[in-house]
């Protein structure tokens, strides 16, 4: 039997905004839970991807807490040797064959050496290639062993063939290593795409693995990727670790280089993801880059950022929203073609819908996500409807592995 949802809720939020506190100022008090706040911190530290960080970082000592995050530490840094042993891989099958790929976001943060092996989780390798490699790039990974699983807007997914996911809270040495392939930057944020594809691309592209132009551009898109998942109450307190990290290596040139207009625009959309990372790591994000943000920023996106947390745009917020990230619309126009995409999905939204449902563990046997969509709107508007990702790893650290 599971707790009332409301105490589950509570208690995210709880343990959510204490752990986020932690991350950033180490040595804080440890908190008097009980025991189902303790179980539900593990959720809290898996959902939001930090939970082989606090390993080594937060020295609380309550009952199973400590043996939980080394051994989640360990599961990565496992899974980071075969992680690291297929980049080789694919370095040098890219090279064989022509094609220039950049690995994207915490490949080129190990990279940099922003982490050490164990420390940073990555639940697969994205990889960005030009438009007129991507059949040669999706051969040399079949090559590889793997298989094209399902492909959105974004990004074509590919998993080796055969393998499943075991089903544990968090981390694990045996989950497959899923490939994303790119062909474009961009996010939905949240009806009008914003591309910024052309900063990322190597100016100087060679055969093989390539790295980001430049810091500011790797800043670049781990903004953009984190302003879509606040768009779409989706972000994880890594995301903001990994900004506020890479910000302290920033020069002015770099901010520059980042939030450079010629390109894809003003960086309008980069300033509700900094606001975050700048309250949760107080004085890693230059004022004057804020400040610069705030005059392309629009003012309801802007008023809304000022007032949001962590637990709000993340999955530690247990309810889903029927209109999640509508106030990232830009003129009543985008508003209104994003109301009538949630009430009537384009076919594209509808075949994604079923591809998750049939790629994702924690979607199986849940008819709530197969359900009429003209549904699915009007309950959220008139009930509480807990989000599936959120309770699934809920029932495992409640279930399968407590802590």
């Amino acid at each position: 039997m599971l707790p009332p949802l409301k105490i589950i809720k509570q208690g995210l939020h709880r343990t959510t905004e204490t752990l986020a506190a932690e991350m950033a100022q180490p040595g804080g008090a440890m908190p008097e839970w009980s025991a189902l706040e303790w179980q539900l911190a593990s959720v809290s530290a898996v959902v939001h991807g930090v939970s082989p960080l606090l390993s080594g970082r937060c020295m609380w000592q309550a009952p199973g807490w400590q043996a939980f995050l080394a051994t989640q530490r360990e599961h990565v840094a496992l899974r980071h040797l075969r992680i690291t042993a297929l980049l080789q891989q694919i370095d040098g099958g890219a090279r064989r064959a022509g094609i220039a790929m950049v690995p994207l976001k915490g490949c080129a943060l190990h990279a940099l050496g922003l982490y050490a092996p164990g420390e940073r989780p990555m639940a697969d390798i994205d990889l960005l290639v030009r438009e007129a490699d991507a059949i040669p790039a999706s051969r040399l990974l079949q090559q590889l062993g793997y298989v094209e699983s399902f492909r959105q807007w974004k990004h074509r997914v590919f998993k080796p063939r055969g393998a499943e996911p075991p089903v544990v809270l968090g981390e694990h040495r045996d989950t497959p290593i899923n490939i994303e392939l790119h062909v474009r930057i961009q996010e939905r944020l949240p009806v009008s795409a914003v591309d910024i594809s052309e900063q990322i691309h190597p100016l100087r592209p060679e055969a093989g693995l390539n790295g980001y132009p430049s810091t500011g551009a790797l800043m670049s898109h781990l903004l953009l990727h984190a302003a879509g998942n606040v768009c779409n109450r989706s972000l994880r307190l890594l995301h903001l670790h990994d900004i506020a990290q890479l910000s302290r290596r920033m020069s002015p040139d770099d901010w520059n280089a980042c939030l450079d207009e010629r390109i894809a625009g003003p960086a309008w959309w980069a300033l509700p993801p900094l606001t975050l990372a700048a309250r949760y790591y107080p004085a890693t994000i230059p004022g004057s880059v804020l400040d610069r943000l705030r005059v392309a920023c629009p003012t309801l996106l802007k008023t809304v950022a000022r007032h949001q947390n962590l637990t709000r745009v993340s999955g530690s917020d247990l309810w889903l929203h029927a209109l999640p990230g509508i106030e990232w619309s830009r003129s009543l126009a985008e508003a209104a073609h994003y109301i009538k995409n949630r009430f009537r999905p384009p076919q594209e939204a509808i075949r994604e819908r079923h591809d998750m449902v049939r790629t994702q563990l924690w979607l199986r046997d849940q008819p709530w996500v197969t359900a009429p969509q003209r549904r699915r709107v009007l309950t959220l508007l008139t009930q509480p409807v807990p989000r599936m990702d959120t309770m699934h790893a809920v029932r495992a650290a409640l279930e399968l592995s407590p802590v």
